[in-house]
């Protein structure tokens, strides 16, 4: 990278320490207020929670963001769409502030999320399709709105237990970064991920367990959206396969769920403890535990999407070795809860 200039410097350095102290100072603040309003997420039969904890922390981290992704963009440090990207994350942040407070219907939301993911696949730069010429160009549409839209829900479903969703983003922001600039492409690309990597981070000071405030519908949805653009980035870039690795263990443990509860035909779209990393939460509670399984697993996917700049089709197959395993791993800890004793 040679030196620094001084937009650079500005970029990589200043804007993400910012980013971080900020957030980490705004979610002690909004922390107070919501426990002064009592917009409390208070433990039912499927929390994984004890006692009342703030809910829509995501008031904190999200605006300040949000905010930096706009000053890079207006720096000219960050992709051309980077200001629309932040508008369309800013809406769903405030349909998502409402969820948090009331009870917003599932066709509601799940329609926002559809507009949003197409009007974000239009911004798309390029210059490749996200599906690398596999399929024509309407149907790499329409099957990137479908899938941007899942992610952004599947963000929301996996944030259940402390500090899971601030450890993904972290490791898909930085994840990014890493194979931006080790593949050459445009660092512009990577300078939005930092920052929300920077911002998880100073969020995950007062998620990590045991939690004093969630995210809520107000930060996970915007998070999973913008990390999901993140992505899209790498994949129209021709990085189609880092951009599948970084966030498969989030796929492979909702997608794996979604699919078992609809075979049950339960009402998928409402709250459960269905997940892998739930169920291996059940046999102790410990957050700490399950989330270091998390981390080891994101480690590997992250080393591993740096070897698919190379090699893609190895690293995608011992990426799919890697999640197994992890899963496997997950699965083995629930089945501590209902074991017998010896």
């Amino acid at each position: 990278m040679g030196g620094f200039s001084g937009e650079s410097f500005w970029g990589w350095v200043v804007v993400p320490l910012a980013v971080c102290a900020a957030t980490l100072w705004l979610t002690g603040i909004a922390r107070r207020w919501l426990q002064r309003r009592a917009i409390l997420d208070h433990p039912v039969e499927r929390s994984s929670h004890q006692s009342a904890v703030p809910r829509g922390g995501g008031i904190a981290l999200v605006p300040v963001a949000l905010f930096a992704w706009i000053m890079l963009a207006l720096a000219g440090l960050a992709p051309p769409a980077t200001t629309a990207i932040a508008a369309l994350a800013t809406v769903l942040a405030l349909i998502s502030w409402y969820d948090d407070l009331g009870e917003l219907a599932f066709g509601w939301r799940l329609a926002a999320h559809l507009l949003a993911a197409a009007v974000g696949v239009a911004l798309l730069p390029g210059p490749l399709p996200v599906f690398q010429g596999l399929l024509p160009p309407l149907l790499d549409r329409i099957a990137t709105t479908l899938l941007w839209a899942w992610f952004i829900n599947l963000y929301n479903f996996m944030d259940g237990i402390d500090g899971i969703t601030c450890v993904e983003t972290i490791a898909i922001g930085f994840g990014t970064v890493a194979v931006t600039r080790l593949a050459g492409d445009d660092a512009r690309a990577a300078l939005p991920a930092l920052t929300l990597a920077a911002g998880a981070l100073g969020f995950l000071r007062w998620n990590w367990p045991r939690a004093g405030i969630f995210l809520g519908d107000v930060g996970s949805v915007p998070l999973g959206f913008l990390s999901g653009w993140l992505l899209l980035l790498l994949a129209s870039q021709g990085q189609f396969a880092p951009a599948l690795i970084l966030p498969l263990y989030y796929l492979a443990d909702s997608t794996v769920t979604l699919l078992r509860r609809i075979a049950r035909r339960e009402r998928f779209w409402q709250a459960h403890r269905s997940h892998f990393y739930q169920r291996a939460l059940a046999s102790d509670g410990d957050h700490r535990a399950v989330l270091a399984l998390i981390i080891g697993g994101n480690a590997a996917l992250l080393i591993l999407a740096l070897v698919a700049i190379r090699w893609p089709w190895l690293a995608l197959a011992l990426a799919a070795l890697a999640v197994a395993s992890l899963l496997a791993q997950l699965a083995r800890r629930s089945r501590r809860a209902t074991a017998p004793p010896l």
